[in-house]
Formats: structure tokens, C-alpha cells, sequence
């Protein structure tokens, strides 16, 4: 499904997914439920922080200086990891990243992997790389799993399947868990006791066969080489304990320099993300434990070009929680889907640009897919001025030389009053021959949703001199 870094297979651009997703009135229901959930609790938890904003600014201020010294922190991580007994992995891209991690698994002689929720995992395809190597990945996150078994496609960062009510995650368990190990019972319903129930018992199969984990990280700590996975399932730790061989995809933005500074982000991530003071399970380990082998695979995959914008860079802060989806009025509208990325809402909108490139059209459209409304600015644990970067980025998109041209001669009119006044002149002359519905060119998507402005017979300068301010 995956045919690059971040993008679905034929996925056409934004504004066509969206138009699509906006007729599926389950979709927005869906979508408004969940959302105004997650975002009711997450307002609950930060209100009873009294220095919820200098947390904030502390954990924008640690990112900052992190991505300044990014090469040094690396590098120190690395020997951490090491001193611990673990093998460190550089890859550039995404081809790179999965041929270290298909040579792990081939060396090992299994077929067969466990995952922890990963979306460094996602953004390099890694799934589709191991299944042409005859390597299956069985995802253990319940919503994970669940688009895994519907052959679906993420649409949130915290909750893969939102998008799908319980209704058809029963039927997709009873048509497809069989298909890849312990069926569901026949007799399941909706209720969703018994759906977790039926995913515990398919997965618990996998957990107790599986000699190869492969897990991505929340963080990595340079001062100790410490891996950190915040998750509230429990599969998480088994998938991290019970391999003999665990493999670990992590970006390289993922690091933060010391042990103290992990505090900040135990309190920011949680509430962001899932509205709760502490998230159940939080699983750390240090390079190679009790036996176990493992590997660390640095990513790295457009980051450092992103690094090199002082505007975009901005966006290496994310810390992955999904409050920013959660506020924002288009995704709530048209879901994570119409992205056409595995970074969804906002901050995929300024992500999978910076990381791509913006030469394809579903990548250039994504910093258009924003009503600039700032809601994601205001919710974002470390301050990441989401509609700035969007506006930086749609300077580079194809569309932005017709843009410029545009406001170049609005400049020049507006610069001096006689053309302001020649240019509405002319425009009340020529008043018929402007389209009333659609106009030609560039402005042809922007009239798409919108009727045509009319132009006046009269325009307010002439009105107020040949009226003397409507004293005649």
C-alpha cells in the first residue's frame, strides 16, 4: 500500500480525497465523536497543571537545543548504546533503513515478526519491504491490527482505526483474524469487551511464538542510550521482552539529551495525546538485556534537509502526540485518509512536504489542507507554529509563482490611490464580463466551493464624490 516514505499508493491530492471523505457522513461521525473525546479529556488534564505553559516552553526549549547539537547528541547516543551492548545502524533513507532491518530478520532464520506501534516503521513501508522478502509483521496494537486485518490504511496518529466503529471492526475480525492465526469466536459481538478480548487472544499466540520484535521509540536518551516507549495496551512490553532478537526503527529527531530531560516529556506526552496524567505503560531499556540481541537502526530519511530550514525545522520537535488532529476543523471533517500520509492533520500537512519534497501534487497540496485557523499552534505541547510553516511551504509549492504574480500586481494597485481608483474604474466598465460561478486559471479551484464576488456598478470612491459622502 505504501509506495514511498509517508504516501499511500495512488492516492490522488488533497482536495480530491477531501471532497470524497466529505460525503461519508459514517466517517464524520465517526471522526466528531472521537476527536471531541480525546480533546475533552486532554483540556481536563492540562487545566489542573498550574505551569502547563512553562512545561511547554521547557519542552520546545529541550527540542531546540537538541536539533542545534543533533550531530553531537547522535554520536554520544551511539556510544551509549554500544557501551550497553547493542548495535547501532545508520540509515540515510527509507530503502536503506529496510534492507538493515530485511538482513536482521533474514540472519536470524525467522519468518515471522512481532511490531509495537511504530510510525518511523510506517513512514519507510517497512511491511510491504519485509513481505517481499517473505518476512511477515503482525502489528499488536489493537487499532494497529485492526487496519492490518481490514487491509486499511491509518488515519490518526494515536488511533490508527479511528475511523471505524465497532460495528465493523467485528466485522472485519470474524472475516479476516483467521487468516492470520487464532480466528475470532463465531458467536462475537460489538460489544467491546469481547472484541479486545478476541485481539488478546490472536495476540497472545503471536507474543508466546515470536523470536523477532521490531519497535520503534518515543525517545532515545544520549546520556545513557536509553530507548523509551510510552503505549497503553501492553503489548508494547511484551513485544519488547519476549524476542531474543529486538530491532528498533527510531528518527533521528527522536533523541533527547539527558535523563532529567525525559521528566517534561512524561508529563507533556500523556496529557496530549491520550487526556491522562500518566499513560499505562512506559517501557525503557539500555542497549542489550537479560540475553536478549539487539539493534538500533537510526533514520534518518529527509530529516537533516529538514533540519536545514530554519522555519520548517520546527516540525523535528513533534513529539507524535496527535492533539493537533485532534482540534483541527479540516481533519475532523475529512480524516486522516484524505492526507494521502502516514502523518496525517496538521502536522503532516507541514511534515511529509518537508520530508518529500513538494514536486508531487499530493505533496504540494498538503500545506493547503489548513484553514490557518492556529488551533493546532495553541494545543501543541512544544509549540510548533504549525500555520507558519504552512504558509513558509506553500512559497515552494508549484502553485506559488502564480501566487506571487498575483500579489505583485495587488501590490502595485494598491500601492497608489490613482490606480486603485483607475483599476475599479475599469473593473465596474468591464463588470459583464466577469464569470459569475467559476473563474479561468488559477483561480479556478479557489471558486470551486466559492460564488464569484459580483463587481459593483459604482465603486465607493466615485459613489462618495459624486454623493460628497451621501450628502446629496
Amino acid at each position: 500500500m505504501s509506495a514511498g516514505p509517508g504516501t499511500f499508493l495512488g492516492m490522488p491530492a488533497f482536495p480530491k480525497n477531501a471532497e470524497e471523505a466529505l460525503e461519508d457522513s459514517q466517517l464524520r461521525f465517526n471522526l466528531r465523536k472521537a476527536t471531541h473525546t480525546i480533546r475533552g479529556r486532554r483540556q481536563a488534564v492540562v487545566d489542573e497543571l498550574p505551569d502547563w505553559a512553562a512545561l511547554r516552553a521547557a519542552g520546545k526549549a529541550i527540542k531546540d537545543e537538541t536539533l542545534r547539537n543533533l550531530d553531537r547528541y547522535l554520536v554520544q547516543a551511539e556510544e551509549a548504546v554500544t557501551r550497553a551492548g547493542g548495535h547501532v545502524h545508520w540509515a540515510a533513507d527509507a530503502a536503506e533503513a529496510n534492507r538493515i532491518v530485511a538482513g536482521l530478520i533474514r540472519a536470524t532464520g525467522e519468518t515471522e515478526v512481532v511490531k509495537v506501534k511504530s510510525m518511523a516503521t510506517q513512514e519507510i513501508g517497512l511491511n510491504e519491504a519485509l513481505e517481499r522478502e517473505g518476512v511477515t509483521a503482525n502489528e499488536t496494537d489493537l487499532a494497529e491490527l485492526i487496519v492490518q486485518l481490514g487491509d486499511d490504511w491509518p488515519s490518526h496518529i494515536l488511533v490508527p482505526a479511528i475511523h471505524r466503529n465497532r460495528s465493523e471492526i467485528r466485522e472485519i475480525f470474524l472475516e479476516h483474524m483467521g487468516e492470520w492465526g487464532r480466528p475470532a469466536p463465531g458467536d462475537l459481538t460489538d460489544d467491546p469487551k469481547a472484541l479486545a478480548e478476541a485481539a488478546r487472544l490472536h495476540l497472545r499466540e503471536r507474543f508466546l511464538s515470536a523470536k523477532v520484535g521490531v519497535s520503534g521509540a518515543n525517545f532515545l536518551i544520549a546520556e545513557t542510550g536509553t530507548l523509551v516507549v510510552l503505549e497503553s495496551e501492553g503489548n508494547g512490553r511484551m513485544c519488547l521482552t519476549m524476542p531474543r532478537t529486538l530491532i528498533s526503527v527510531v528518527g533521528i529527531e527522536k533523541v533527547l539529551p539527558t535523563w532529567r530531560d525525559l521528566e517534561v516529556f512524561l508529563q507533556l506526552l500523556p496529557r496530549s495525546s491520550t487526556g491522562e496524567r500518566m499513560n499505562p505503560y512506559t517501557s525503557m531499556w539500555t542497549g542489550a538485556t537479560e540475553g536478549q540481541e539487539f539493534h538500533l537502526v537510526l533514520l534518518d530519511n529527509g530529516r537533516t534537509q529538514v533540519l536545514a530550514d530554519e522555519i520548517g525545522r520546527q516540525a523535528l520537535r513533534c513529539i507524535r502526540c496527535s492533539a493537533c488532529l485532534n482540534v483541527c476543523p479540516v481533519y475532523e471533517r475529512v480524516g486522516g485518509h484524505a492526507y494521502g500520509s502516514v502523518y496525517p492533520g496538521p502536522i503532516g500537512a507541514i511534515l511529509t512536504p518537508q520530508l518529500r519534497g513538494t514536486a508531487s501534487e499530493p505533496d504540494a497540496s498538503l500545506p493547503y489542507a489548513s484553514s490557518l485557523c492556529g488551533a493546532c499552534y495553541d494545543v501543541c505541547p512544544v509549540a510548533i507554529d504549525i500555520p507558519e510553516v504552512l504558509v513558509h511551504l506553500r512559497a515552494r509549492t508549484p502553485h506559488a509563482p502564480a501566487e506571487r504574480a498575483g500579489l505583485k500586481a495587488a501590490g502595485w494597485v494598491l500601492e497608489r490611490p490613482s490606480r486603485l481608483r483607475r483599476a475599479q474604474r475599469l473593473a465596474s466598465r468591464l463588470r459583464g464580463l466577469v464569470p459569475r460561478r467559476r473563474l479561468p486559471g488559477p483561480g479556478a479551484a479557489w471558486t470551486d466551493t466559492r460564488d464569484v464576488p459580483a463587481v459593483p456598478e459604482e465603486s465607493f470612491r466615485d459613489w462618495w464624490d459624486r454623493t460628497e459622502g451621501g450628502a446629496k
